[in-house]
């Protein structure tokens, strides 16, 4: 592996030092994505674009866990758990001008839950029941059941409020073409795979605060986002001085990073981000669990982390951080690395005859598994030290690496076997009900789990009114699918934000694997 000094000069005569203007500001991202409209995705690119240009009606705080008011001054909630009262801020417009009212937000979340618009994350929204308008700056926003996590779901990107004006005059280039939003930052143009550019807000005055010291407007009149997939191009461009903030530096050089006279480091703290492997487990191949659970504990997480993370992350043998809120401690225990028991486990599979490769047979169909991961930052390397582990039980992964704009589509077929991304929750009754809930196949449940018994652990859960019977069932939950093995958990990854020195005010948020945030505190 290249040093970090020598990292920078193999690649540092790609860039010149352009010493951009002051009111630009230059960020370096790893990667794209196929749209920006907020409503219609899963995929985390998406998510720090849309939360720069659209607000939702509450933000979440440093802390990871609390939200405070942004586009909602303030709100009460019914003794039954079903009923919140949202009062709007009566100073709030779009970047084209239009004021917001509550009109605006009941055709946001009323947008997210119409099945046309097949928005993979509505769930975060509640089981919405009926929204109402007493007054242009009240909105009724009722459930057909409690749902104790919706002030901190309604933070996520998809919660965003939208002009309907824009998506109706945008139509299928919505998010493509352009975006109508009351963020502090507003849309200018995107070339997909190369640069988005926005201008900042001038009328942006309703930052949340205290989390930022300034309400709005931003400090830089332009935001220029460039895509630079290659590590060791953006280590270069973050050295050279062509960019000045990334929340892509390469992992393997962060502790260089610290030590650098021109870099600032931050990280995001809280921060839960799982990297795993998830199983179709309704492809033959990976049917069946003793097959899975092979392949999860055939490998040695340790010598992952130490070899592609350079140790700056930790292995993981849960879905859920031990730190996490409602973590179940029974799961300890139930992923245990062993190789001797991986073949054994494949033998009883009837995975017992080898070709001359050594790779196993059954039936005259190898176990050749198809893999898809991002062809970005740390994916291959890290497919590449599984496949290694696997070839040694007598397992040919078959790895595809797909560019970040095509993966999300692919990934809502079935022809695959596995598939890898890193996953940032809030809590494990966030992941459980994200992932592994059967209303959510084909995605993001791409397992294709479907279990009664898990989803009646995850309706306890979701709709508990106290915190005892919540953690019962979400820790229930987490029990039946760690002991299927639908995952291999490789380990819980760090999220930094870095920036060069001229930066200043340039705090790492946790939210959904992205850093920046609003930005409004971000100077010279």
């Amino acid at each position: 592996m290249k040093t970090f000094k020598n990292a920078v000069l193999a690649v540092g005569a790609l860039f010149v030092t352009l010493g951009a203007p002051a009111q630009t500001l230059n960020m370096a991202k790893a990667l794209d994505s196929p749209h920006y409209d907020s409503q219609r995705t899963t995929w985390s690119p998406t998510s720090d674009v849309t939360h720069m240009i659209q607000d939702t009606l509450v933000a979440l705080d440093w802390d990871g866990k609390t939200a405070v008011p942004l586009l909602a001054k303030s709100w009460t909630l019914s003794p039954d758990g079903k009923l919140y009262t949202f009062k709007l801020r009566d100073d709030v417009q779009f970047c084209s001008g239009k004021k917001l009212t509550a009109a605006d937000v009941i055709y946001s979340f009323n947008r997210q839950k119409d099945p046309a618009t097949r928005s993979p994350y509505a769930w975060r929204a509640g089981k919405i029941k009926d929204l109402r308008a007493p007054d242009p700056y009240t909105v009724e926003y009722e459930l057909s059941e409690p749902y104790s996590d919706l002030l901190v779901q309604l933070t996520m990107f998809n919660n965003s409020i939208h002009n309907k004006e824009s998506v109706d005059t945008l139509g299928k280039d919505y998010g493509i073409k352009g975006i109508d939003g009351t963020g502090p930052w507003c849309w200018v143009s995107w070339q997909p795979r190369t640069e988005l550019l926005l201008k900042r807000h001038d009328a942006y005055k309703w930052g949340p605060t205290p989390m930022y010291k300034n309400a709005g407007p931003v400090k830089f009149e332009k935001l220029s986002i460039k895509i630079i997939p290659e590590d060791s191009s953006r280590l270069a461009a973050m050295m050279s001085g062509r960019f000045d903030i990334t929340t892509h530096f390469p992992t393997q050089f962060i502790d260089q990073a610290k030590k650098s006279p021109m870099l600032n480091v931050d990280e995001a703290k809280p921060n839960f981000q799982l990297n795993y492997f998830g199983f179709k487990a309704s492809r033959p191949l990976v049917a069946d669990k003793r097959v899975r659970e092979a392949m999860s504990i055939g490998i040695n997480r340790a010598e992952i982390v130490k070899s592609v993370m350079l140790g700056q992350s930790e292995a993981a043998y849960t879905y859920i951080d031990p730190n996490a809120l409602d973590f179940a401690p029974g799961t300890k225990g139930i992923v245990k690395e062993d190789v001797a028991r991986a073949n054994r486990l494949l033998d009883e599979a009837g995975w017992t005859k080898k070709g001359p490769d050594g790779i196993r047979i059954k039936d005259g169909v190898r176990l050749a598994p198809v893999v898809f991961i991002p062809q970005v930052t740390i994916f291959p390397r890290i497919a590449e030290a599984m496949q290694g582990y696997m070839r040694k039980i007598g397992v040919d992964w078959q790895i595809t690496a797909l560019e970040s704009g095509i993966m999300p589509a692919r990934l809502q077929g079935q022809d695959f076997d596995l598939w890898t991304v890193t996953v940032p929750y809030l809590s494990a009754g966030e992941l459980m009900n994200f992932y592994f809930d059967s209303s959510q196949i084909p995605a993001p449940n791409r397992m294709n789990w479907k279990d009664a018994a898990t989803d009646a652990a995850i309706l306890k859960g979701r709709t508990a009114l106290n915190a005892t019977d919540r953690a019962a069932g979400y820790q229930a939950a987490q029990e039946i699918v760690m002991k299927e093995h639908l995952w291999i958990p490789v380990m819980n990854t760090r999220m930094y934000q870095t920036s060069t020195k001229k930066i200043k005010g340039a705090r790492a948020h946790m939210l959904f694997q992205y850093t920046f945030y609003k930005g409004l505190d971000v100077s010279l």
